[in-house]
């Protein structure tokens, strides 16, 4: 039944032997919805105008309309327990931020006083011929790891 209303709105089907159709779409119900979206449809792909040229001056209208609802002022519990909320994660950050500077105070005092106590820095590469050290120079570490490691360690194992 669709696909010959679909047929009559486009004009392919005769409309003689479309009463019965005609008055399905009459009497309401599916196919009356069926006739309203393929109207619609067809308004739309021939790039009608499906609204009336005064349709956004009447919603401006009534939004203008609209009575301003105002949200009602937190009250004084709202209030403090937001205020008590940052305060603690201030605390928290202050708290968190202090003991990174504390601990990375303490392991740069601990590599000072560890390579204060050798009399004399040792010098690896004094008896490495060059040749070695240009073929290796790639493999040699160079993060912050390894310059953050205890002194008399990393010089023990060669």
């Amino acid at each position: 039944m669709k696909d010959q209303l679909s047929a009559l709105i486009d004009g392919e089907f005769d409309v003689e032997n479309a009463e019965h159709l005609i008055r399905s779409v009459k009497s309401g119900g599916e196919l009356q919805k069926c006739w309203q979206h393929y109207q619609l449809i067809g308004d739309v792909m021939r790039n009608e105008m499906v609204l009336s040229q005064n349709f956004s001056a009447r919603v401006m209208s009534a939004l203008g309309d609209e009575p301003t609802v105002l949200a009602p002022a937190p009250s004084v519990e709202q209030k403090l327990a937001r205020t008590s909320f940052f305060k603690i994660n201030q605390f928290w950050s202050v708290a968190a931020s202090v003991a990174a500077v504390m601990f990375v105070a303490v392991m740069v005092l601990q590599q000072q006083l560890t390579s204060s106590e050798s009399s004399a820095p040792i010098e690896i590469a004094q008896s490495m011929p060059l040749e070695y050290l240009e073929a290796h120079h790639a493999a040699a570490p160079n993060g912050a790891a390894y310059y953050i490691q205890n002194v008399s360690l990393s010089g023990a194992g060669q």
